[in-house]
């Protein structure tokens, strides 16, 4: 099987940091392209010794448009290697790979809507961590073969995906984005998001992080709540609230050491969204 690995940050394709959160460390990625239409991922990730998440499996669901979807399936499973880390295997099923299937055929099963994003967790059975292994391990006579083989496995792993959900889905009213059928544009999505991550100590505007990217202000509030699940102010205030704890808590920067490091106008702005987020003062950490 020929695999590519290489080092990543949040900034990979990869929802991370929505599906194990910030404090997580990712140590290696291995992937596959199993198709034009399906991809899989291996990372192994660390956690702080509080933070080790338990085993279980994640399916998201993006409407792209109507009868079009992208679907993401990541198993998270306890590392047998290290004390604090596990292992992540993350399936994307592409646009094109529904194609196949007649429409009537996909919103008569849950969670196909066109109108909705879809979140839904269930558990790792015994025979969807054999099918993970084969896949990792998959070989054939050929390439052609292998492929074959590794879809095959994709595929029964959607189903067993899909089967296991038995309690109804979380759902987030998010406008299909048909723009998001193109590589291009949700890479561009992915970018804004890249930038938000390298400069939390700036407060970047929609308008300034579409000129950057190259993307109409409004498709990319639309496209970075589909894909990243929170809006852009959002994801700025948690990340620069993540970074605030630890500036506080493991450095011992004071609280305007902090807000100044983080962008913030003033100290009584950064207390008022720390608060917010936190429901804590920042001194209270200094404590």
């Amino acid at each position: 099987m020929q695999h590519v690995i290489e080092k990543i940050s949040f900034g990979s394709s990869f929802p991370l940091e929505r599906i194990l959160g910030q404090n997580v460390q990712v140590m290696s990625r291995e992937i596959l392209e199993i198709s034009r239409f399906v991809r899989a991922e291996w990372l192994d990730v660390s956690f702080s010794e509080n933070n080790l998440p338990e085993e279980h499996a994640r399916l998201l669901l993006f409407p792209i448009e109507d009868s079009q979807y992208c679907l993401q399936i990541a198993y998270i499973q306890p590392s047998e290697r290290q004390p604090y880390g596990a292992e992540v295997c993350w399936l994307q099923f592409m646009p094109g790979f529904f194609d196949q299937y007649p429409a009537d055929t996909l919103v008569a099963n849950p969670p196909f809507r066109f109108d909705q994003t879809t979140e839904q967790q269930f558990s790792i059975c015994k025979q969807t961590t054999s099918l993970l292994e084969q896949l990792k391990t998959a070989s054939g006579i050929t390439p052609f073969t292998e492929a074959l083989q590794s879809t095959e496995l994709a595929v029964h792993l959607l189903r067993r995906a899909l089967e296991s959900i038995a309690v109804p889905f979380t759902v987030c009213p998010v406008p299909a984005c048909r723009f998001l059928t193109y590589d291009s544009e949700r890479e561009k999505v992915f970018e804004a998001r890249r930038i938000i991550e390298q400069n939390i100590d700036q407060s970047l505007t929609i308008k300034e992080l579409s000129r950057m990217v190259a993307m109409n202000e409004c498709y990319l509030k639309k496209g970075f709540k589909a894909l990243v699940g929170r809006t852009i102010h959002d994801f700025q205030q948690e990340l620069r609230i993540t970074k605030a704890k630890v500036l506080l808590q493991q450095q011992g920067q004071t609280v305007s050491e902090v807000a100044n490091s983080l962008g913030y106008s003033s100290i009584s702005h950064f207390s008022t969204a720390f608060k917010k987020a936190t429901g804590m003062k920042p001194c209270e950490l200094l404590a």
